[in-house]
């Protein structure tokens, strides 16, 4: 994209790290600062603005940097809008006044993403769109995170700035929205009346206090949390600075959990759902799970007549723990349906425990379950229980249950690991078990089917396959030939180059498709992108198509949500036929 340089370096949901400038050697970075003079670095700001007096008024952003090195060595480019007459958000039924202009800077109003049709034009590209009335929308409520979601939608490849209502005291949350760019506003309004904003709210400025380093300090953590997934942790403990934070930051949840190609089906090693206040019991990924374990989850098929219910563990996953060897020495069987319930997911089917985010959350464990999570995994097992043939639940789970069908309680109180509960749990499963154990073989299939069905659209192309090799990367053949690979680092499988076409006959990856008369060498851009599935998630194996022709695979390096204008990579080949 010309214009203004910018590349994606870490993305999380709506929220992106962008890099301003020459790719190698960037000049600046996004989230950053809007100033009115040069009283910071240019790598915490980026941009500076002026205003003309004229009405309606006449917005410029100067480029601090060159970054858009391949036009010229000067700073650059300098972008300018008309932002029109902007009525109240609480005129949003008026269609009046004069529109903003529109171009490689795009003022943006509510009553604007109203009325304006011509935001519909798909030739309208701006490098930074700005939220003219973020401050009047801050103070309505879902009004400011649903306006922020629209645009993040509509202009995903644009930076969005939100005048006048960022500050190191809540940069983190906004951030989370999918605001880029902020301005020092607030700062000086608050240094104006004796006070400094830092990271954890307002306070009394100290003498000879620069405030400019809190914006510097909330800024590097945003930056750092951003490329560890770990921003919505940063945003959530930001947004107990204020009773408004928390409330967008709730409204926020509800969009996220009703829009198609956001989250991520395959996260990077090392990533956390970290589950560390009540407020995280509702994020979008675990409201996700629930629902495909209610409504979607299939169990392998054979394993319908027992269902054992077990506690979770601290280690994931919960195979490898100290606490579910010892179970499944008790068990000393494997053909019956082993679920954990746990907190907050609910439920984790065992076939399930390698996937994001079944295998990779973290929540403190006290041991006491509120009122909330009592009610979530009882609808869960109900949900399980309705859907499947169980003759009987033996119960180690700790958590009390109770349904039409016997329930076997092998706990009494005790710890899940107390010699005598292992005993009960033994007895159990020998005195109901009444099929014969499965072997490793099947196992696997079995597990593999299941994440089949929850990463694919079926699991058909596992129809007639042999696994062979060794734990954890197992191999998995057909025809004596390789299809596929478990890779544990993803959760995930590694689909190899003979797996490709039986994947496209049988309809089991989503597809995007390429321009016509050109030759794919490497990564997915915009460039040649003809069309895409619009709920295609981030780490998503996919089938790469050029009219009726399949390409081969790739892997999206982005969620759908950014596939309709973001510069850069959006997935990266993973199988060239």
């Amino acid at each position: 994209m010309g214009g203004l340089g910018r590349t994606v370096l870490a993305r999380h949901r709506l929220a992106r790290l962008w890099s301003l400038g020459d790719r190698s050697a960037p000049s600046s970075f996004a989230p950053g600062l809007v100033i009115t003079d040069d009283e910071m670095d240019v790598v915490w700001a980026p941009f500076s603005t002026s205003s003309d007096g004229a009405i309606p008024r006449t917005i410029t952003l100067n480029s601090r940097a060159p970054f858009a090195p391949w036009e010229s060595e000067e700073n650059g480019p300098v972008l300018t809008a008309s932002i029109g007459h902007v009525l109240p958000p609480s005129l949003d039924e008026a269609d009046a006044g004069e529109v903003a202009s529109k171009g490689d800077l795009l003022p943006i109003s509510w009553q604007s993403l109203n009325h304006d049709e011509g935001l519909l034009d798909q030739d309208l590209n701006p490098h930074v769109v700005v939220l003219t009335d973020a401050l009047q929308l801050a103070n309505k409520p879902g009004r400011l995170v649903e306006a922020i979601h629209v645009i993040k939608r509509r202009f995903p490849g644009s930076l969005l700035w939100a005048p006048g209502i960022g500050g190191p005291d809540n940069c983190a949350v906004l951030s989370w929205f999918g605001i880029d760019l902020f301005d020092t506003t607030r700062s000086k309004q608050a240094e104006s009346h004796g006070a400094v904003l830092t990271w954890n709210g307002p306070r009394m400025l100290m003498e000879n206090e620069p405030g400019v380093d809190h914006w510097k300090t909330a800024l590097a953590e945003v930056r750092s949390a951003m490329s560890s997934n770990s921003l919505r942790e940063l945003a959530q403990s930001q947004s107990l600075n204020s009773p408004r934070l928390v409330e967008h930051l709730r409204n926020h949840d509800k969009l996220i959990s009703g829009s198609d190609g956001i989250l991520s089906q395959i996260v990077s090693k090392g990533t956390a759902l970290r589950i560390h206040s009540v407020e995280s019991h509702d994020d979008p990924v675990i409201l996700d799970w629930v629902d495909f374990i209610s409504n979607e989850y299939k169990a392998p098929e054979g394993l319908d007549e027992v269902l054992i219910l077990l506690p979770c563990s601290a280690r994931k996953p919960y195979s490898s723990s100290r606490s579910h060897k010892a179970f499944r020495r008790a068990m000393n069987h494997n053909a019956a349906h082993e679920v954990i319930v746990t907190s907050p997911l609910g439920l984790v089917p065992r076939d399930l425990e390698e996937v994001w985010p079944a295998g990779h959350y973290d929540i403190p464990v006290t041991g006491d379950w509120t009122r909330d999570e009592i009610d979530r995994v009882t609808k869960m097992i109900d949900s399980l229980v309705a859907k499947n043939t169980y003759r009987v639940i033996i119960n180690h789970s700790g958590m009390e249950y109770q349904c039409d069908i016997p329930v076997i309680d092998t706990r009494k109180g005790a710890s899940s690991t107390n010699h005598e509960a292992l005993q009960r749990l033994e007895q159990s499963v020998l005195d109901n078990m009444q099929v014969k154990r499965r072997s490793g073989e099947k196992i696997n299939i079995d597990n593999f089917r299941s994440v089949a069905r929850f990463h694919h659209l079926n699991d058909s192309w596992l129809d007639g396959v042999q696994v062979r090799g060794r734990f954890p990367r197992w191999k998995i053949l057909k025809d004596n030939e390789q299809i596929a690979m478990w890779a544990p680092e993803r959760g995930g499988f590694s689909i190899s180059k003979a797996c490709v076409e039986m994947l496209d006959s049988l309809g089991s990856l989503k597809r995007i498709s390429l321009k016509e008369n050109l030759k794919w060498k490497g990564d997915v851009n915009l460039a040649i992108l003809e069309s895409y599935d619009e709920s295609i998630k981030a780490g998503e194996d996919i089938l790469v198509m050029q009219g009726s022709q399949c390409l081969g695979s790739a892997r999206a390096a982005a969620p759908a949500w950014e596939w309709s204008g973001t510069p850069g990579r959006l997935a990266k080949m993973h199988q060239r036929l």
